[in-house]
């Protein structure tokens, strides 16, 4: 094959208008998000000294997960998904100001703080469906693993910054996150507005009244049904939802160790760099990987990484080494949410895209909420150590059970990228083309 053969003839992504606007909005966003998601945990910890209080709000924001995610999807295949988005934006705006205003009066109270982070964990979800199910209407088939690889690195280079970015401007003024992420929802709500191209495929063409709107729990168990004839997705979000869950209660670790140590929250930022870094590093790699690692071996990889992971951090208590160890799992997680993400977008039908990544959202992160909750109990209970390696234990069990699960070990073979482009013309393969029904029995 020539070097001329082997050249792209496409336009690299950089160049497609209408995708970096999307890029650009939804990393605005996502920054926002991470700054303020950071924010709601310092306040509640360092002004009540309570892990428990810092995971009811941690709770509150993730309950919608579970709550919300379903309607969600189907509301995405629903509506425009261009203007959910600007709907979103606006509602997190909002909802963050409101949390700045009252930290600058003085009137904070966790009811309040619990019920924005709720709508601004709700907004997320429709936003982030829309922005996944839109996405391939503004690149070419071929294009999408770069496209969604680009994105889960923006993910997580928002941690990166946004996360470490919270930390120290809450340790600045503590209203100051707030303002911050609000202002970031705002630049969002600009780039969308400027974008052309529909997020989805046009109506078919038909009187106004040939199709009435179907009922919402119909087209939500459409999705379910989908998804649950897929064994080895379901399996594998099962097993997601464990190792998630799990990290909820971790993640309040570290600030626990800092707070009890006398640190500042300055040094939660050093953690959170460190480990966006690994995070980013994981998603730029993550097409790499899918090249060179079966999907059976790369969801038994991961979560054996993990499973080694985890207990380390019960043993030390410097701010750079826990941030190693979080790098570790978050580069981990970076390649295993592109290979998931390109295979999950590539098999869906366009008209069940928002249905089936709510689905999967459900599966992997429904559960998040109650470990938020229970790690918040169990570190004021049992101490960060015993916490630590109680969820690493879990961790291990999770492990093992990937390795021996029939439906893991009938993992569908992975497809050629540039048949599936050439095949795939204008979307992925339709649900009864795609490896996974081939393998399933």
């Amino acid at each position: 094959m020539t070097a001329d053969a082997d050249r792209d003839p496409r336009p690299p992504l950089r160049r497609n208008r209408d995708y970096v606007l999307l890029w650009t909005g939804a990393g605005a966003t996502l920054l926002g998000a991470r700054v303020s998601g950071i924010a709601y945990p310092l306040l509640v910890l360092w002004q009540s000294g309570s892990a428990t209080a810092a995971g009811l709000v941690g709770f509150a924001a993730m309950l919608p997960s579970l709550v919300v995610q379903l309607h969600a999807g189907a509301l995405v295949d629903r509506f425009d998904r261009r203007r959910l988005m600007i709907l979103c934006d606006l509602g997190c705006l909002l909802a963050t100001a409101s949390v700045a205003a009252a930290v600058l009066t003085g009137h904070v109270l966790l009811p309040h703080l619990m019920a924005a982070a709720f709508v601004q964990g709700s907004l997320a979800i429709f936003y982030r469906l829309a922005e996944r199910a839109g996405v391939r209407h503004l690149v070419p088939p071929g294009q999408l693993p770069q496209a969604l690889g680009a994105n889960e690195a923006r993910g997580q280079a928002a941690g990166l910054l946004g996360v470490p970015a919270g930390s120290f401007l809450y340790a600045a003024a503590r209203w100051s996150p707030f303002s911050a992420a609000a202002l970031a929802h705002a630049m969002s709500l600009v780039s969308l507005l400027l974008i052309r191209k529909n997020f989805q495929d046009a109506p078919s063409p038909g009187p106004p009244d040939a199709a009435p709107p179907r009922k919402l729990t119909k087209e939500i168990t459409e999705g379910l049904a989908w998804t649950w004839r897929q064994p080895f997705l379901r399996t594998v979000m099962i097993l997601i939802s464990g190792s998630n869950l799990l990290f909820q209660g971790l993640s309040l670790v570290p600030m626990v160790i800092i707070h009890e140590s006398g640190g500042s929250a300055a040094d939660i930022g050093v953690i959170t760099a460190v480990s966006g870094v690994g995070g980013m590093l994981g998603a730029l790699s993550g097409a790499w990987w899918m090249r060179r690692a079966n999907l059976r071996t790369l969801v038994i990889g991961c979560m054996a990484g993990w499973a080694v992971m985890m207990p380390l951090v019960a043993f030390t208590q410097r701010p750079v080494l826990i941030g190693l160890l979080f790098a570790l799992a978050a580069h981990i997680g970076g390649v295993s949410n592109v290979a998931g993400g390109v295979y999950q977008v590539r098999i869906t039908p366009d008209g069940l895209q928002g249905r089936v990544s709510s689905v999967m959202g459900v599966l992997g992160q429904g559960a998040n909420s109650l470990g938020m909750l229970a790690g918040g109990a169990a570190l004021d209970t049992f101490g960060a150590s015993r916490t630590v390696l109680g969820i690493s234990a879990a961790m291990a069990v999770i492990a093992l059970l990937s390795f021996l699960l029939p439906a893991v070990a009938r993992a569908p073979a992975d497809e050629d990228p540039a048949a599936a482009d050439a095949a795939d013309g204008p979307g992925p393969p339709g649900p009864t083309d795609n490896a996974l029904e081939r393998n399933a029995t």
